[in-house]
């Protein structure tokens, strides 16, 4: 029997098996059930919070299913229902390919496609040629300019790899693409086939949903070139419908303006990484966390350089911003935001002249030379800067070591409650931004309500109650003053500077 679907122009056929009288039977009893209850999820079979077997993320090793993810019912009018780690009902959130035939996007889980829309404005294949290097192989629409794509969607250096996923931006777009490297008995490729098949939105925060399609879809065109026709229904599916008037300006990430601290806070960051990527960014850099903490909440430029693969390092450049992240209203208004620029090459450089503040990634050895582009240079877990003023910041002090062993302890704590009493109401990633949201909550409040007193000025007190070391942070709160127009005076052991 077979059945129209109206979900892509392309597949406008699907076969549907007979009914498995087996099944028939299981759905009859799940129908006498009563229904859940509005925001609550069914229960599974898969402990609450538990990390569900599936497939990693090209390049990185890190588990693709959240453990706690919120997800949007078409029904629902937009009232966030959580679901189990295991997807609902009963897949993966990030479903390996080929495991659901009658999805029309295989690597796409079926809840994925019936959410709603994203604002997918190109989608594109780019191909290594020999002799011609890089190079936009096919793209829809035909007309949009991509122009430096195919130095963004294959990185330098990744020749060496095997497969890669890279974030980027294009002018006011942000981009995902999936590169593959296959071995071929082919002089004229010289023994190697290499591609990425990507995509273009407005924002980031929802293109990982996407990640294991353009994986599947890079092998596929690696196997089989020239064929386009998935490529070519996923767009007329997915694609936006823009605003006639585009300000060119790039979407920053949405959960920086949140002013409630809860479950909801950032339900679409649980889809924009891996779970354990904040674990795992706490793991990489240990202490240095707290060094990237200030540079952070000082918008200052950071660069961070590592070889290929880069799909790691742009989650890194994500946890990076999220550092800064401040709840306060009217907290920043006035400063440059901390926009994540991801991978770079040497193409952007006319951008990064521009910028006041970012955090970026790259492949290339070269800007370590480009002085003037950053302020921060990252190299493995070495964090150094060549600005002066800026070297007492990279000096942990007691209060840096005291901050982080609360985080350690409070990550070590939460592990024990979910392995031994199986309580999963909150997960690493939420620990990991209430931490530091809380922080700096409490930096910029105390520093308000002095600038609101009758004798505005900051003691040592003061200092200890931000968590702050009075001397080893006096150059970090000179800068912080400065940079956030806080009108205060800093006094400390009869030193005094406004």
């Amino acid at each position: 029997m077979v059945k129209q679907s109206d979900r892509a122009p392309l597949l406008d056929w699907e076969e549907i098996p007979p009914p498995d009288p087996n099944q028939a039977a299981q759905q009859q009893q799940q129908q006498q059930q009563p229904p859940p209850r509005e925001g609550v999820a069914p229960k599974s079979s898969q402990p609450a919070g538990r990390y569900a077997p599936t497939g990693t993320a090209a390049g990185s090793g890190w588990s693709t299913t959240a453990a706690t993810t919120i997800t949007r019912s078409p029904t629902s009018s937009g009232k966030a229902a959580f679901a189990s780690g295991n997807g609902s009902p009963g897949r993966p959130l990030t479903e390996p390919f080929g495991t659901d035939r009658h999805i029309p996007f295989p690597g796409l889980s079926a809840r994925d496609q019936w959410e709603e829309k994203d604002q997918i404005v190109a989608v594109f294949v780019v191909t290594f040629d020999t002799r011609s290097g890089n190079m936009v192989e096919w793209c829809l629409p035909h007309d949009i300019n991509l122009d430096g794509v195919e130095f963004k969607s294959i990185a330098s250096g990744s020749h060496r790899i095997t497969s890669d996923f890279i974030y980027f931006r294009k002018g006011c777009y942000f981009g995902l693409a999936c590169f593959a490297n296959m071995p071929v008995e082919s002089e004229l490729e010289r023994g190697a086939r290499m591609k990425s098949v990507g995509i273009l939105s407005p924002s980031y925060t929802l293109l990982y949903r996407y990640m294991h399609f353009l994986e599947n879809q890079v092998r596929h065109q690696l196997k089989c070139p020239g064929q386009y026709s998935p490529l070519e229904a996923f767009y007329e599916d997915k694609k936006a419908v823009l605003p006639p008037t585009g300000n060119g300006l790039v979407t920053a990430c949405p959960t920086w303006s949140v002013t409630t601290i809860n479950r909801c806070m950032h339900p679409e960051m649980k889809i924009t990484h891996p779970a354990g990527c904040m674990s795992q960014f706490i793991q990489f850099f240990g202490e240095q966390i707290m060094v990237l903490w200030k540079f952070a909440l000082l918008r200052k430029r950071i660069l961070i350089f590592s070889p290929p693969p880069i799909g790691v390092v742009c989650y890194r450049v994500y946890c990076c911003c999220c550092l800064a992240n401040v709840s306060l209203p009217g907290i920043g208004v006035s400063v440059p935001e901390l926009r994540p620029f991801f991978y770079i090459n040497i193409a952007d450089i006319t951008a990064l002249e521009t910028e006041l503040s970012y955090v970026a990634c790259t492949t290339e050895k070269i800007f370590e030379e480009k002085k003037e582009l950053y302020d921060v240079y990252v190299d493995n877990q070495n964090v150094k800067t060549h600005r002066s003023h800026l070297q007492p910041l990279l000096r942990l002090n007691a209060a840096d070591k005291e901050k982080y062993r609360k985080l350690s302890e409070q990550r070590q704590m939460l592990l024990y409650s979910q392995e031994v009493d199986g309580d999963c109401t909150t997960n690493e990633e939420d620990l990991f931004i209430l931490f530091f949201m809380e922080l700096n909550n409490r930096i910029f409040q105390t520093l308000s309500d002095v600038a609101g007193s009758t004798d505005p000025t900051l003691t040592a007190e003061h200092v200890r109650a931000m968590g702050l070391d009075p001397q080893g942070d006096r150059s970090f709160l000179v800068d912080l003053l400065e940079v956030y127009g806080i009108d205060v005076a800093l006094v400390i052991d009869s030193l005094c500077c406004t």
